[in-house]
């Protein structure tokens, strides 16, 4: 043995020792234990680069959202702040309508702590507000501006809220929930060009308020209300303080590169954490500019980009497969964009993305609005969700733990602690809950018995709490993460556990196929689920292609027993493919319907569902 071997032997069982599993013959990508070793230096840091722009963000730190927002101001009053609809707007303009706003809360006597309730769609007024109200200590609730009807009433009573601004064509859902909300006095304002809530602003001071209406506050107080999707029941709203705010906003600076001269395309709702907290902030802590758009447009976005000389884009859930479902254009290649930040992008799509569109820096990264683990993708690995070398595992608290793969249950062990997961096998990830320290916090929701459901007790040792993220990880020996499924959306069929995620993937390369929506139905005398694939087609998909593509790609019990071909899906204001509605309708109701087949192996192709395959299942008399 040379002596460089030796040095990669003794490498790799260091590196083991740490949590990183040895090299084997069948994954080489990473090279030897020198390369491996080095890549996870540059890595971590990355990573304390990010961790030294943040650290003044504390829970019981000064330092507050309007201070920071108000130094960028006072260090670039005459950049553009946001492009809108052809019309530019600077920062010192942002700031004067901020200070109005301000102005207004003191004259209707708001106080540090109250809520105002912001259901508006994307304008410049929407940073507006709640940097407005920042400054004076109160809290901005921000409502979903899709919901209406009891998921409209719900959030607005959950807030609290002693005025709702809002704008002339959501008026009228406020107006039709008003008499059942908790106070259904409580005053609503349009804030529109010309309206009079906007007339009286103007006459309002555009003088910064005095700091002394905040003092009191420190980074653990709220600054903002942001409501989980509620794809599973009624959004909750979880607490975002100042401190985490202000690391959302400030953490993807650095690595992205964004500096005063660039112009971050934002076309996502700003009520979400990614684009209204993240994105803004990365372009509200370094002066750069906001090309911002009131609605996502798939086939404006590059035309759009390019005129407007965007130089990054925020993303979120399917953006990316949205616009690779579009015809390629001249557009995509002749734009300015050269990085990406957001998160979901799958990696069928991301490859595509890099390789269509020439950008190639694609910032994956993960967490959740309420939750406590964050991680990027600094490297860019396509479907990496972030990576926490071995090296420095100890220091960053997230784990992936042993779950059931059908009931999603945490696994323990006869002691009652829980297990973590080997490397490249699916579990939860969970974070550690260190309320001292920002990134480890959790604030949990308004709801108490919401926030004790998403805490894990008695991990590793006793009365030690960790955070559940709902979702399902694995870790490669790298310390990579890889986003595998939804706790819950894994389903089992042919005693076998099949990920909806890995499916949905697998169809989406089937010619014609431009989204597909997978999940598990049950099915009359038969255990657990069985698949179902709802996808959207164009002109070139013919039912004769699927079964070819998905027995290359699928182990027989994990190819959908159902197909059904839909006009559109159902998404959420952040273009997260929504599955409740067709889960509901099951498969019985859709024998005869145009469009529903049912997989046939014995002829190796998928065929109309009729009502007699219905009863025959019903009757047992039908083998799947």
């Amino acid at each position: 043995m040379t002596s460089g071997e030796k040095v990669e032997e003794a490498l790799d069982l260091s590196l083991a020792k740490r949590g990183a599993k040895p090299a084997d013959q069948s994954d080489r990508r990473d090279g030897g234990a020198l390369s491996r070793l080095w890549k996870q230096i540059v890595y971590t840091a990355k990573l304390r680069q990010i961790d030294q722009d943040t650290k003044a963000f504390t829970p019981l730190g000064s330092v507050l959202i309007p201070d920071v927002l108000e130094g960028t101001v006072d260090r670039f009053a005459d950049n553009t702040a946001f492009i809108f609809e052809g019309a530019r707007s600077t920062y010192a303009d942002l700031e004067a309508r901020a200070n109005r706003i301000a102005a207004w809360g003191q004259n209707i006597g708001l106080k540090p702590g109250d809520t105002v309730a912001l259901f508006m769609d994307n304008r410049p007024d929407y940073v507006a507000v709640w940097f407005g109200l920042s400054k004076i200590g109160v809290i901005t609730a921000l409502i979903n501006s899709h919901l209406s009807g009891t998921g409209l009433t719900h959030c607005l009573n959950v807030a609290e809220a002693k005025a709702i601004i809002t704008c002339q064509e959501l008026d009228a859902r406020v107006r039709d929930i008003r008499a059942d909300l908790v106070d259904s006095t409580v005053p609503v304002e349009i804030l529109d060009p010309g309206s009079t809530f906007s007339n009286w602003l103007e006459t309002l001071s555009s003088d910064r308020p005095d700091r002394s209406q905040r003092d009191a506050l420190r980074g653990k107080d709220v600054a903002l209300l942001i409501y989980t999707s509620g794809t599973t029941g009624l959004p909750k709203a979880a607490k975002m303080t100042h401190a985490r705010c202000l690391i959302m906003m400030r953490s993807f600076a650095t690595p992205c590169q964004v500096g005063p001269d660039d112009v971050i395309y934002e076309t996502l709702p700003l009520y979400h954490g990614t684009t209204g907290v993240c994105g803004v902030g990365i372009a509200l802590t370094t002066g750069a500019a906001i090309l911002l758009r009131r609605k996502f447009s798939a086939s404006a976005f590059w035309n759009e980009a390019r005129e407007y000389g965007a130089t990054m884009f925020i993303y979120v859930g399917e953006l990316g497969r949205f616009l690779m479902n579009q015809p390629p254009s001249d557009a995509e290649r002749t734009h300015k964009m050269t990085r990406g930040l957001g998160n979901g992008m799958r990696p069928d799509v991301w490859r595509q993305f890099v390789n269509r569109t020439g950008i190639k820096q694609l910032f994956e990264f993960y967490g959740s609005t309420e939750g406590n683990i964050s991680l990027i993708n600094l490297d860019g690995t396509i479907g990496s969700v972030g990576c926490v070398p071995p090296i420095i595992r100890k220091q960053m608290l997230i784990r992936v733990v042993k779950t059931d793969p059908v009931t999603g249950e945490i696994l323990r062990t006869p002691d009652g602690l829980c297990m973590e997961a080997d490397i490249d096998e699916p579990g939860e990830a969970i974070g550690a809950i260190k309320q001292t320290e920002t990134r480890n916090s959790f604030e949990g929701y308004s709801d108490k018995s919401a926030t004790e459901k998403k805490i894990l007790r008695n991990v590793f040792e006793a009365n030690d709490a960790w955070f559940r993220s709902g979702d399902l990880m694995r870790r490669d020996r790298m310390g990579r993460f890889y986003f595998v499924d939804r706790v819950g959306d894994t389903f089992r069929w042919k005693s076998e556990n099949v990920s909806t995620t890995e499916v949905a993937e697998v169809m989406s390369h089937v010619p014609g196929v431009t989204i597909a929506n997978v999940f598990g139905v049950p099915v009359p005398g038969f255990d657990g689920k069985a698949g179902m694939a709802a996808v959207s087609v164009d002109e070139t998909f013919s039912v004769a292609s699927v079964y070819e593509e998905i027995a290359k790609h699928l182990p027989s019990y994990a190819r959908p027993v159902f197909l059904r071909i839909v006009d559109g899906h159902d998404t959420t204001g952040t273009l997260k493919l929504s599955k409740v509605d067709l889960v509901k309708q099951g498969i019985d109701r859709l024998a005869n319907v145009d469009g529903v087949f049912i997989l046939d192996e014995r002829e190796k192709s998928y065929r109309p569902y009729t009502i007699s395959d219905r009863d025959a299942l019903a009757e047992g008399a039908l083998r799947l």
